[in-house]
Order: structure tokens, then C-alpha cells, then sequence
């Protein structure tokens, strides 16, 4: 039996477009804050304030976009896992090795975190993959 997909109306359609320019703009407005966009306007503890309110909002934000099928399937990707992993994992070495005190641990903290998450991605679509190509072979 076919799955039948509901006509959407014009409505739905345009609601739908104005949601995803907002989830993307709420998205890009939260990483430019916390990437240090807060010290053009705001000074001292506002300053730091902004700045990981920026960033939480980026997180709930990025969080809500990957959940959408296309997005969900690109970063499912092989080729794209292993990009996040090798520019992850150095960009976490660099930041470690350049970067002075608790900025640069932290730094390279939360890009090895995402370097080791695409890691766990790629094991993950192996083992998935792995039983079906033993089959074929039988």
C-alpha cells in the first residue's frame, strides 16, 4: 500500500516557509551574539551575559534544524560525517595548542566533543551497513 502524502494548501505552504526563515534567522542571530557579536553593543558582565544567551539560543536553535528530514539525512552522510570528524578533531588540536588558559581547553572541549559525535556516527553507519553486505555475499 502507498503512502499518500496530504495535499498542503498555500497556507500551509507560505507558513511553513516564514517558520523555517525564522528557525534559520533565531539560528544565525544566536551564533554571530555568541561568537563575540554581543561586544558591539554590550560591555563587561551584559557583555558575557549576551554571549552565552547567544549561545544557548544558537544550541535550541541548530538543535530544532538538524531534526529536519533533509538536514537529518545530508549529516548522516559518510562523506559529511568524516569532514566533521577530521576538521573537528584539528580544529580541537589547533584550538589546543594556540589558544592560552580556559578559552583554548574549552574550545577544543567542544570540538572534540562534535569530533568525537561524528565518529560515533560513522561506527554506528557501519555497523548498520555491515550485516547487509555479509548477506549479499551468502
Amino acid at each position: 500500500m502507498k503512502h499518500v502524502k496530504p495535499a498542503t494548501t498555500p497556507f500551509a505552504a507560505v507558513r511553513k516557509f516564514f517558520a523555517d526563515v525564522l528557525l534559520w534567522s533565531t539560528f544565525a542571530v544566536g551564533l554571530a551574539t555568541s561568537a563575540g557579536g554581543a561586544g558591539v553593543v554590550f560591555d563587561g558582565t551584559e557583555k558575557t551575559v549576551a554571549t552565552v544567551v547567544g549561545g544557548i539560543v544558537a544550541l535550541i536553535a541548530g538543535s530544532r534544524i538538524t531534526k529536519k528530514p533533509k538536514i537529518k539525512a545530508f549529516l548522516g552522510r559518510p562523506g559529511t560525517l568524516w569532514f566533521l570528524f577530521l576538521f573537528n578533531g584539528g580544529t580541537a588540536a589547533a584550538m589546543y595548542f594556540t589558544m592560552d588558559g580556559a578559552k583554548g581547553i574549552i574550545g577544543a572541549a567542544c570540538m572534540g566533543l562534535v569530533s568525537l559525535g561524528a565518529a560515533g556516527g560513522l561506527v554506528a553507519s557501519r555497523r548498520h551497513r555491515a550485516p547487509t553486505t555479509e548477506a549479499a555475499r551468502s
